[in-house]
């Protein structure tokens, strides 16, 4: 697949550093591209036949399903990255995660605005995303340190939505899904930066990191989009 093992460098090398980083970007761009159809896909079948109500219902077993179906795809993906399968099955993790996100979908549909609300979410996070591979790609800084802090504020976060579970507070929700959009975009403007650095030279395992960003973000921009702009009359 695409990493420095593959290709001779030096005077007499086909392929110089940079070239390497550039086709291992434009690759994760276009897989990147490629894995929204599977998601778009999945979250239709969900809303069309009726799962995202069962998952709104059982958010308990959804929950189950979601860590174990989603955690053995992404192994998967990351122990076949070298090969066309690492595809192939990255884009059925994608496939997986628009079925996943069908509850939510499903539940902002039920606004008479919903579709709107839907298109913002979209148009919000590829604007997110516009912003944080500019920064990524002519800032000088390098951004990597912040990965173990954002690390860091993942596992707070999980906590705190386990934990809302239970206590079920409006400004606990508010609070996650606000601190979600700023953390999952910080994120990705590490993902992004370390494709641009050459740190990465996988291009999906690549793509399945800025993926999760971009999942993320849309997800919560939704959710909060839901909760202030949804309108029922």
């Amino acid at each position: 697949m695409n990493d420095f093992r593959s290709y001779d460098f030096g005077r007499n090398g086909a392929i110089s550093a940079v070239e390497v980083r550039n086709k291992v970007l434009r690759n994760t761009y276009w897989l990147l591209a490629l894995s929204m159809v599977p998601t778009v896909i999945g979250a239709w079948l969900g809303v069309a036949t009726g799962l995202s109500n069962v998952m709104m219902l059982r958010p308990g077993m959804t929950l189950i399903a979601f860590v174990v179906i989603g955690m053995g795809l992404m192994f998967a993906v990351q122990r076949n990255r070298e090969s066309g399968v690492g595809v192939a099955l990255l884009l059925v993790f994608t496939l997986f995660m628009g079925v996943m996100l069908s509850r939510l979908v499903g539940f902002v549909l039920g606004f008479q605005n919903g579709a709107s609300l839907i298109a913002m979410a979209f148009g919000g996070t590829g604007v997110i995303f516009a912003a944080m591979a500019t920064v990524a790609t002519v800032s000088k800084r390098d951004f990597s340190g912040l990965g173990r802090w954002l690390l860091m504020g993942v596992i707070v976060l999980l906590l705190a939505a386990v934990a809302n579970m239970f206590l079920q507070l409006p400004s606990l929700v508010l609070t996650v899904s606000t601190l979600a959009i700023v953390i999952f975009s910080a994120f990705m403007l590490v993902d992004i930066q370390r494709v641009v650095n050459g740190g990465e030279t996988n291009y999906v395992s690549a793509t399945l990191a800025i993926y999760l960003d971009l999942y993320n973000v849309f997800s919560n921009l939704l959710a909060l989009l839901g909760i202030f702009g949804g309108n029922r009359n």
